[in-house]
């Protein structure tokens, strides 16, 4: 039986083969996992679906499949005596002698594969025997960013980079020498690019620290946010006193009835997820001229790691929620993404973000879009702040429970009135809250 990549989530069409958790020949049983992959969302394990023996293993450590390629095969006959494990190990020697001419012509394409992204820089998906022949052939990421993919959803396929070839083929002596000019220009910007972004040479005594996998994504993910949308931050202050008055009245007896904390966290939440229901065009994405405004709101909670890293799982539909629910779904995704037990579809499908400066008594900050979404509230530290209250006796100053909200929108589609609007309303909500526990 073929043991192949299963989805993996929204928007998830590849994954690396990080480590084999069984060696070639060894006995499996159901649900017995099998191997460790990492997709650019999460690092899961595949199980086995069946018990038997694993004959081959496709996919190589390092090597990246799309969801659906074969990864390893098993077979499933029972053993149930020497004389039928000798049968077995006949049969595995066999298969084996199958596939290995299979995986000798594969060989090529992975090292070759390896040597080109998975992607462009304008982020058309190349698969690995795709990349195989680009390499071979010599063919570049402009070449194939030029190309319009036949493939399903536009993807560059076998043809397409065929098709490239002969091309290339028919090209006169007066395009190979325009392409020489190209490719001067091209060194030329190289050149200028280096200048203009130096390289750092570590001095005596430096420590030099290799960012690992989810660090890249991360820095990747960031630099391509800032890229791609036009960055603007508005600020405002909220009175969360009453919030927090009923948080400290009421905390000890939620955790008795419901057996969970109750953080600020779900409050924020909800307010946000209020405000998006009001203001449906802050919850949308951008899609070349097109805006898409999505249907769910789901909010994303941005949750430091252990190890210094950042992941974001989703709360689905977080507007159909009462408080009680968003505390359990807040607890509960941040302890397994502190475990790295989250599911690939918990940390995909988000429309907006928010991120808690408050947790390391920071006032406030401007947050990073997490593309493709259009907005992220950043939610800084709660803190007693005197403040001047109007009343019908006169203005007075009292000590309130004082944030700041800071709202990073995309300008593209998100002008100032309507942030502004959004951040207001969030505030109303705060300033005004009526908990639902029921």
């Amino acid at each position: 039986m073929n043991i192949i990549l299963p989805a993996m989530g929204e928007g998830v069409i590849e994954a690396t083969i990080n480590k084999w958790l069984v060696s070639e020949g060894s006995m499996v049983n159901q649900d017995d996992s099998l191997v460790e992959v990492a997709t650019d969302k999460v690092d899961s394990e595949v199980p086995s679906p069946l018990t038997g023996i694993l004959v081959s293993i496709i996919a190589k450590e390092g090597t990246v499949s799309k969801v659906g390629d074969v990864l390893a095969i098993i077979d499933n006959q029972a053993i149930q005596s020497d004389v039928e494990l000798k049968k077995v190990e006949k049969e595995v020697e066999r298969i084996r002698e199958t596939i290995e001419t299979t995986k000798l012509e594969k060989s090529e394409v992975e090292v070759l594969s390896h040597e080109m992204k998975s992607r462009t820089p304008s982020g058309k998906f190349i698969s690995p025997l795709v990349r195989s022949i680009a390499g071979r052939e010599g063919i570049s990421y402009s070449d194939i960013d030029k190309t319009t993919g036949t493939g399903m959803d536009g993807r560059i396929t076998k043809d397409d980079i065929l098709i490239i070839l002969e091309n290339r083929r028919k090209t006169t002596e007066a395009a190979e020498a325009k392409k020489t000019v190209e490719d001067a220009v091209a060194i030329k910007s190289v050149d200028i690019e280096k200048h203009l972004m130096p390289s750092v040479a570590a001095s005596s005594g430096d420590e030099v620290i290799p960012m690992d996998r989810v660090r890249k994504l991360i820095a990747e993910h960031m630099v391509m946010s800032k890229r791609t949308s036009a960055h603007v931050t508005s600020f405002i202050d909220a009175d969360v006193t009453h919030i927090v008055n009923w948080r400290n009245a009421n905390k000890e007896k939620f955790l008795s009835a419901e057996g969970q904390k109750l953080t600020l966290t779900p409050f924020f939440i909800d307010a946000v997820a209020r405000a998006l229901y009001e203001y449906p065009m802050v919850n949308v994405s951008v899609d070349g001229n097109n805006i898409i405004k999505k249907k769910n709101i789901n909010i994303g909670m941005a949750t430091a790691l252990p190890d210094g890293n950042l992941i974001v799982p989703v709360i689905k539909n977080a507007n159909e929620k009462n408080l009680t629910g968003l505390a359990k779904a807040v607890n509960d995704l941040a302890e397994r993404a502190r475990t790295n037990k989250l599911k690939p579809d918990e940390i995909t499908g988000g429309t907006f973000t928010i991120t808690n400066f408050g947790s390391y008594n920071n006032l406030a900050g401007t947050p990073i879009i997490n593309q493709p979404q259009a907005a992220i509230l950043g939610t800084g530290v709660v803190r007693k702040t005197p403040v001047v209250i109007e009343s019908p006796e006169g203005d007075m100053i009292a000590i309130r429970q004082i944030m700041i909200l800071s709202l990073s929108y995309d300008h593209r589609v998100i002008d100032g009135a309507l942030a502004g609007k959004f951040l207001q309303k969030v505030r109303e909500i705060l300033e005004n809250y009526s908990p639902d526990i029921a």
